[in-house]
């Protein structure tokens, strides 16, 4: 079983139906348990998913209201008719893209079959019930959890990772240890794909906003990472160990002490160019197996390369919870 839990959704589901409830039972309208449900169709995850599923659900049962009359006015309020106009009225919603308002349309039309005659003020009453049900989903769904505390969390473990599997790759490289099992690859990859969901869903809770700083520097993590998994085959398979390696380990030592959110892409790729100088300096390899160690090496230095150049065209993050904008390596 599951672990009993009462989210804020839940909550919010919650008081939502209870308010459109009293509203419309105040108002004494007919049917005014109905604004509960019309109300509980519409809460959603997030402002923007909130706002479309009241769009379709209004336009919908607009849609069923005309139907309805048109329909039973016309040919009388019986099974067959009302079967036939759904048969029609829901391609007609599909065709338009307000499939989704279907449920809390069919209550409305309910409604004015079990009337038995459509009047004035039974077309009023359904506006009132959709204005109660719609109008109190949207105002209860204007509240959303702050995420700003967690993307923040999950931004210091991406950090905190890279930083350990910089550090295993220089153990490797000076020591030659092989007991890592390579389990800090897997974290950064889940905790990445978490990480962009909780943005995109920050993003859904602005309404004007386009995109998010988050989502963007996790996707530039994303894609650092993905270099990251394809170059370790290349350093942690050397037939042997040379010369060059220090070079590459004092490298990978200072970068992984410099995950941090600061603006250092550029001071390393300059680094990496100095290391690339010092390798034109050392003397050629003496065996096949140290050629081959060797262009690894180079390989992997190039490959980090592009690692930094992707860090360094992004544009970074500016938030006042954090002490700097987020533009490091």
């Amino acid at each position: 079983m599951k672990k009993f839990k009462i989210g804020y959704r839940t909550v919010k589901t919650a008081v939502g139906a209870a308010i459109a409830i009293a509203i419309a039972h105040y108002f004494d309208l007919q049917y005014f348990s109905s604004a509960a449900i019309l109300t509980i169709l519409c809460i959603q995850t997030t402002k923007k998913k909130s706002v479309h599923a009241v769009y379709t659900r209004l336009i919908a049962s607009f849609i069923g209201m005309a139907f309805a009359y048109l329909a039973l006015e016309t040919f009388g309020y019986n099974p067959i008719v009302l079967g036939c106009m759904i048969l029609i009225f829901i391609p007609t919603i599909v065709t338009l893209n307000v499939a989704a308002g279907f449920v809390s349309s069919s209550v409305i039309i309910m409604h004015i079959y079990g009337e038995a005659n459509f009047t004035l003020d039974l077309f009023l009453n359904e506006i009132a019930l959709m204005a109660i049900g719609f109008g109190t989903a949207l105002a209860v769904n204007m509240y959303m959890g702050d995420f700003q505390k967690e993307l923040d969390r999950y931004l210091d473990e991406i950090e905190n990772l890279y930083s350990s599997i910089f550090k295993e790759i220089e153990k490797y490289l000076r020591n030659g240890d092989t007991t890592w099992d390579g389990k800090e690859i897997i974290e950064a990859a889940n905790i990445l794909e978490k990480a962009k969901s909780l943005a995109f869903k920050d993003v859904e809770n602005h309404l004007t906003r386009k995109q998010n700083e988050y989502y963007l520097y996790f996707d530039m993590r994303e894609k650092q990472l993905e270099i990251i998994e394809r170059v370790l085959p290349k350093i942690t398979t050397l037939p042997v160990m040379v010369q060059q390696a220090e070079l590459v380990a004092d490298f990978m030592e200072e970068l992984a002490e410099n995950v941090h959110p600061g603006n250092t892409a550029k001071r390393f790729r300059n680094k990496l160019e100095m290391v690339k100088e010092e390798f034109a300096k050392m003397p050629l390899p003496e065996s096949h197996e140290k050629f081959l160690a060797m262009a690894s090496l180079y390989q992997f230095i190039e490959e980090m390369d592009q690692y930094l150049m992707i860090k360094q065209s992004y544009k970074g993050i500016k938030n006042k919870s954090r002490k700097k904008a987020i533009t490091g390596k």
